[in-house]
């Protein structure tokens, strides 16, 4: 396990047990740590949070008005008369103005690393109302983008959202852009290119259909602009990678106004999860960058994903011997930048992606054999994993594997989760349990909720994933969104979810007995998360000791109505005791936003959530 850096000695001492990077730097911290143990109370505070509403998600004091911050922590959690004691002559002070303020919150499964070298390219629909509105923004972004540069939706929306509640068509597409090539991912299940994007791409009459992927082609024989996955996702990944660029440069300011508008929905880490054409280490070298130059404003844990079929085996030993999870960087592991361990593709073999509009896939009958290996490797050499698995078919054929390698190699406590589980069954639960494992959820049902009523019926749909009864079997329980391909980066449309069961077009998917309270998806989106990394103790609440991140949000998450929570944002956002994003009257404490690079980028013209122009 990647030592971590808490503010007690016993967490230190378990950390430099776990492996220490350097004798001296285990020194001055346990030095520190009893400094800090035994000045307690008397230490002033750099920063005071004061009249709040906080909800602390720490057990032994579940609410509180105000917090002092020190060296990046919390010291005192209480009432404004108890932390106003640690107010020095240097003491920052904030009035919250009576508003709420939660843990940061820690999207456990999200390619953000990906997504952050794309983000200044992508033109969002994500909580778009109209498919009007969407392809208006497609016109105007056409007019803005140069030759050779393309325009492209990907992720982060449905066509239950719309007002029109269907998908858009080639010919409207062509319509409003019939020079500039335009890509429009759907989930998992289709694309649509412009005839501009199909020469962009070279996709012509003569294109054959990849292994898994269909070009639909008209009576002559022409394609038509759509492809669609049947049912492997290799076909609409692969053309998405046929498009150009950004420079370095651009992709380093890309992943910093990606990372700042994860910060406006009040997140202060991500795990990211890998992802296809994410090759390591090369594609890594955005974030390792800015984590070397202090600027990251997330926590970023990050997983190895296996790229290529039949190369996994050797690419997860090549990246053992390359990279030591228990001596990695300081300077990085300063940043909450950390390698946790392999997936969540771990064998192509196994990859059973969630296309409900389609049949469930049927994974390759050797898939066991690999899968084994792979595993055995990663459990030999302590290395966390988790695994993609959508269908409760595969994960019993998963589980199989697994088993089969405990009994060889136990596990002994090593985590390793299960990334969404959709239909999972409660057999395959008492399996998971059994061996220690976690399930990671999303909010995947939010954008294709119809889709799976639609296939498999009500029924069905009524517990998938089964949240609720992962939680009171004990089995740990992370939240995220799988952003950005699929569902849309914004925690608070997930939140949403968990507690009404609603997708985006405002279907109902399930009964009271598989929804959960405000607090308990709360809790879901920052201590489950950290377990996930095994971070529990250091951040995911409000508390004494643990790292300093929040958000102050616009409205009270506990009483808004419901169907205005998905509207919630940051006011005001902290890593580690900094503010990392600001809004309104908080706007000057942050620092000033990065002008967008290039300059037609979609990211300098609309503002994220909803399609507003931006300074709307």
């Amino acid at each position: 396990m990647t030592p971590r850096v808490t503010s007690t000695v016993p967490s230190l001492l378990r950390a430099a047990t776990a492996g220490a990077r350097n004798a001296g730097l285990v020194l001055l911290l346990l030095l520190s740590g009893f400094a800090h143990a035994q000045t307690g109370r008397a230490a002033k505070a750099d920063l005071i949070i004061r009249n709040g509403k906080i909800l602390t998600l720490d057990e032994g004091q579940a609410e509180a008005s105000a917090v002092a911050i020190r060296d990046g922590k919390f010291v005192r959690v209480g009432t404004d008369k108890d932390v106003m004691a640690y107010r020095g002559a240097q003491t920052r002070v904030i009035d919250a103005g009576g508003r709420r303020i939660v843990p940061g919150l820690n999207d456990s499964h999200i390619h953000v690393i990906r997504g952050g070298r794309f983000y200044n390219l992508e033109l969002r629909w994500d909580g778009v109302k109209s498919l009007k509105a969407g392809l208006d923004m497609i016109r105007e972004q056409a007019k803005r983008t140069p030759a050779g540069q393309w325009v492209r939706v990907v992720g982060g929306w449905s066509e239950y959202q719309f007002a029109e509640r269907r998908l858009p068509t080639l010919e409207e597409i062509n319509e409003v852009a019939p020079n500039t090539p335009v890509f429009v991912l759907c989930l998992y299940g289709k694309a649509f290119l412009n005839k501009a994007a199909l020469a962009a791409a070279g996709i012509t009459r003569d294109a054959p259909n990849p292994p898994g992927g269909l070009i639909d082609k008209d009576e002559h024989g022409e394609p038509t602009g759509l492809l669609v996955a049947e049912p492997n996702a290799f076909i609409l990944y692969s053309t998405l990678a046929k498009g150009p660029v950004l420079s370095f440069e651009d992709q380093l300011n890309s992943t910093r106004q990606f990372m700042r508008d994860l910060n406006r929905f009040g997140l202060t880490s991500a795990v990211d999860a890998g992802g296809g054409f994410q090759n390591y280490p090369d594609d890594y070298a955005t974030t390792d960058t800015l984590a070397r130059r202090g600027q990251l404003t997330l926590r970023i844990p990050y997983y190895l994903f296996a790229q290529k079929g039949g190369q996994e085996l050797q690419d997860y030993g090549k990246w053992i011997a390359l990279a030591d999870l228990d001596h990695q960087d300081g300077k990085l592991l300063e940043q909450g930048y950390s390698l946790e361990g392999g997936g969540e593709n771990l064998v192509a073999a196994g990859a059973d992606f969630e296309n409900f509009r389609v049949g469930r896939p049927q994974l390759a009958p050797g898939m066991e054999g690999q899968l084994k290996e792979v595993v055995g490797l990663l459990v030999k050499n302590r290395w966390p994993f988790r695994l993609h698995a959508t269908y409760d078919e595969s994960i019993t054929r998963f589980l199989d594997v697994l088993e089969a390698v405990h009994a060889e190699t136990p596990f002994n406590g090593l985590r390793w989760y299960f990334d969404h589980a959709e239909t999972v069954s409660e057999q395959n639960l008492r399996r998971v349990k059994a061996l220690g494992g976690g399930i990671a959820v999303q909010n995947r049902m939010s954008f294709q909720g119809e889709s799976f009523v639609s296939r498999y019926g009500r029924g069905a749909a009524q517990a998938t994933p089964p949240f609720r009864r992962m939680i009171e079997m004990g089995i740990p329980v992370a939240m995220g969104t799988d952003a950005t391909r699929v569902s849309s980066y914004n925690p608070w449309v997930a939140l949403h979810w968990l507690v009404t069961g609603k997708t985006l077009g405002g279907t109902a998917l399930y009964p009271k007995e598989n929804l959960l309270d405000r607090t308990q998806a709360l809790r879901l989106y920052t201590l489950g998360s950290a377990a996930l990394t095994g971070e529990a103790d250091v951040k995911g609440a409000i508390k004494a000791g643990q790292l300093a991140d929040l958000a102050m949000l616009t409205a009270d998450y506990l009483s808004v109505p419901e169907d205005d929570i998905p509207g919630i944002e940051s006011v005001l956002t902290l890593l580690g005791g900094k503010v990392v994003y600001g809004k309104g009257e908080y706007e000057k404490l942050a620092p000033p936003p990065l002008p967008v690079s290039p300059a037609w980028s979609p990211a300098a013209a609309y503002n994220g959530w909803g399609g507003a122009p931006k300074g709307q």
